[in-house]
């Protein structure tokens, strides 16, 4: 073996270690912010509302605590391998039952491993989370390329077809031989994209943002052009809640990432982009800065942002949005087994006529009382579960 080949295929042992200086440097920057005045609507219409982003500020700079979230992730393992070039982060838990199963769990925009971090114990751990051994577990979790404490790409080309792949080879190098993969938001872009590359090893796949839209539907829905007819309801009631949401902030930096530089100087400029995702989350968001216990804390949305902040990826990790060239939301041809669970407040709700049609070996279809589009996030209890009912056939 070559000393090439040996450093490539390294799986090498991380961990987190923040300089004081550099959250000391984040709180200046977040006291000398320049606000704008208050927005001229009384709802979220044009954006990340003034009185959130003022709350979210005085709170980040005088009561967040970044050691105790930096405590949690080095709780876990952490390991970096060079995967096509580049090194890709990754948490990997083993269970203590021995006929768990492994699986990938994948994140997406703005979301990171602290998006998934709440489904390690449950998930390797069952015993002690309401589950049974036969429940149990390996879990790896990466960060996409551009993002966290993964390598930046200096090159274009990482499309999610290309993660997709290298992901498929992680679960290779790990020397699994059999596992499942679980993704939202551009997590299920890719782990659809691995039910379409068949990875070897991949069993199937669970999702909770399904690619279910006809395309004749999709080209309706992104142009504005009269729906096809003969659509139910429940298909209907989709396609407008995918044209409500208008995904502006999907059009910006599919077209001009680079112009986001001022993301990469202000954290709170950072936070107001990275906080108006969807219309619900950022109800959900906001209420939780005006002290509504709900869902997520104001602790869970900054663990979240600072990490963004700190690792300086606002802008690599854009860049997937100009690199991706196909529908987020449309059929792609899986022939996986597909467990998918529906969550009320995601950005659609996948109707089941869909989802029977774009997964010919649909395994799992459940809709869930509450929860939208950062389901591991802010209902783990709900995510758990239907990641253990959904894969269990292929155990």
């Amino acid at each position: 073996m070559t000393r090439t080949t040996i450093q490539t295929t390294a799986i090498r042992p991380f961990q987190v270690s923040i300089p004081e200086a550099e959250l000391t440097d984040l709180r200046n920057r977040i006291y000398a912010t320049r606000w704008p005045e208050k927005e001229t609507v009384s709802d979220q219409s044009q954006g990340t509302q003034l009185a959130t982003m003022q709350e979210l500020a005085r709170y980040w700079a005088n009561e967040y605590d970044w050691r105790k979230i930096e405590a949690k992730i080095n709780a876990v393992p952490h390991f970096l391998t060079e995967l096509d070039g580049l090194d890709i982060h990754f948490i990997h838990v083993r269970s203590k039952h021995a006929n768990a199963m492994p699986i990938l769990i994948a994140h997406g925009w703005p979301g990171s491993i602290i998006e998934q971090m709440k489904l390690i114990e449950p998930l390797t751990d069952p015993t002690a989370h309401g589950g049974s051994e036969s429940d149990a577990f390996h879990v790896v979790i990466p960060s996409m390329p551009g993002y966290g404490f993964s390598g930046k790409p200096t090159a274009t080309g990482w499309d999610p077809e290309r993660i997709a792949r290298a992901y498929g080879e992680l679960m290779t190098r790990l020397g699994y031989e059999k596992y499942v993969a679980q993704g939202g938001d551009w997590g299920a872009i890719v782990v659809d994209a691995m039910g379409v590359q068949e990875p070897k090893g991949l069993l199937g796949i669970h999702t909770n943002m399904a690619k279910v839209i006809p395309p004749e539907v999709d080209a309706a829905i992104w142009s504005g052009n009269p729906l096809p007819p003969g659509l139910s309801d429940e298909e209907k009631k989709a396609c407008d809640q995918v044209r409500e949401n208008k995904f502006y902030y999907a059009f910006f930096m599919g077209t001009r990432p680079q112009s986001l530089t001022g993301l990469a100087d202000s954290p709170v400029g950072l936070a107001a982009f990275m906080l108006d995702h969807d219309w619900k989350s950022l109800a959900l968001i906001s209420r939780s800065f005006a002290g509504v216990q709900e869902g997520l804390t104001r602790d869970d949305v900054l663990d979240n942002i600072t990490l963004f902040w700190l690792t300086n990826s606002a802008i690599s990790a854009a860049r997937i949005y100009w690199e991706n060239k196909s529908s987020f939301f449309a059929v792609q041809g899986v022939k996986l087994p597909v467990a998918v669970s529906v969550f009320p407040d995601e950005l659609f709700e996948a109707p089941k006529s869909w989802t029977e049609k774009a997964y010919p070996n649909l395994i799992h279809y459940n809709r869930l009382p509450r929860g939208g589009h950062f389901a591991a996030w802010e209902q783990p209890e709900f995510m758990t579960s239907e990641i253990r009912a959904g894969l269990r056939s292929l155990r």
